[in-house]
């Protein structure tokens, strides 16, 4: 409450000093009064639909602490548009009554809500190729041999593990080093390309566990790493959001070495936990202005033009020197290493739009 109460008198002196930006508002203009959720539905898709950019989502959302966990959307509930005290809001509707969204937590679930972005889009970055960070590919479990003093294994073979953590019989992807993600301003290695081998199902065990490859792309090796399919964990709720601190930094990675990136690509970008990264920050990227010469009265002056927006993604995995995103929006091409930055404080959110 206090943050809310703080973020709208921020809101309110923006609005004094500016009588333009008094006439904003985060919502779309022709936006609907209500909206049913539908099975397939992304919480950013749902804010798409009624606000100008969907990270604004927190800030419209009716405080109310006496309701728990409101900020959970299934299918079938009905988001309407109202007005409280003058301010434009949105409530949720939920079994023929009312229910005001506020951030608290409620434990129950009806069933499955809708995740924060399209899990669709991150299935082939959790179960083919992949990028990891350093810490992941350091603590990742390695095969130490194959069965029956095989050098390689193949589909249906069995190999020994050692580093897993015990956990019941699992699916995991197997996994080969390939090329490194170099942060170009400190020219550490921040994670790593690999490729997808094949998969294993493990069943728990001490220190060395037995495995069996269920699927192999390719031959299986000694010093193969097994990462565990994450699509749940992924499911977690965050909401879209402006990162709390400024982030200046860059894309580092793109996956499948696309030159050209667009829509529900995968990206990585050389900021992280160290810098206050959360999973759900709303990054806009935006492309180097390219160098210029300036003729102008016979002069011949190389000058920089300025950064043109070309998208935003939504940070879905943090670690503490880099980040994976999902490009959410593409309005030009993006290439690696353009530049990623905050968009304008959470705080200025109702009175100013980017």
């Amino acid at each position: 409450m206090l943050k809310n109460t703080f973020a709208w008198a921020l809101c309110a002196l923006l609005i004094l000093a500016n009588p333009i930006a008094a006439a904003e508002t985060p919502f779309k203009q022709g936006h609907p009064s209500e909206y049913t959720v539908q099975p397939g539905d992304s919480l950013w898709e749902i804010s798409a639909r009624f606000l100008k950019n969907p990270w604004y989502w927190p800030e419209i959302w009716y405080a109310n602490p006496a309701i728990e966990n409101p900020h959970l959307i299934y299918p079938g509930d009905i988001i309407k548009f109202i007005t409280i005290n003058g301010k434009p809001r949105l409530v949720v509707q939920r079994h023929g009554g009312t229910i005001k969204l506020s951030p608290k937590i409620r434990v129950e679930e009806l069933q499955q809500p809708v995740p924060t972005i399209p899990i669709s889009a991150l299935r082939p970055f959790l179960t083919g190729d992949r990028m990891v960070s350093a810490e992941q590919w350091r603590h990742a479990a390695h095969i130490v041999a194959a069965a029956d003093e095989h050098v390689m294994g193949a589909r249906g073979d069995s190999i020994y593990v050692r580093g897993l953590s015990g956990d019941a019989a699992s699916r995991y992807s197997i996994l080969r080093k390939r090329a490194p993600l170099v942060d170009p301003e400190s020219g550490a290695v921040l994670g790593y390309q690999a490729t997808h081998v094949g998969e294993a199902v493990c069943k728990p065990s001490a220190e060395i566990a037995t495995c069996i490859i269920s699927r192999s792309n390719r031959e299986v090796l000694p010093g193969d790493r097994l990462m565990r399919v994450e699509e749940r964990a992924l499911k977690g709720r965050f909401y879209p959001k402006p990162p709390a601190r400024p982030i200046e930094g860059v894309i580092i990675a793109v996956m499948d070495g696309v030159s050209q990136i667009g829509q529900y690509n995968v990206v990585a970008i050389n900021r992280g936990e160290t810098q206050g990264l959360k999973a759900g920050d709303v990054l806009l990227v935006y492309k180097a202005g390219r160098q210029v010469i300036d003729r102008f009265n016979g002069r011949h002056d190389r000058v920089q033009l300025p950064a043109e927006r070309a998208g935003s993604m939504i940070i879905f995995r943090t670690f503490p020197r880099m980040s994976f995103g999902l490009i959410m929006e593409a309005t030009r091409a993006m290439r690696v290493y353009d530049l990623v930055r905050n968009p304008r404080a959470s705080g200025a959110a109702m009175a100013a739009q980017p």
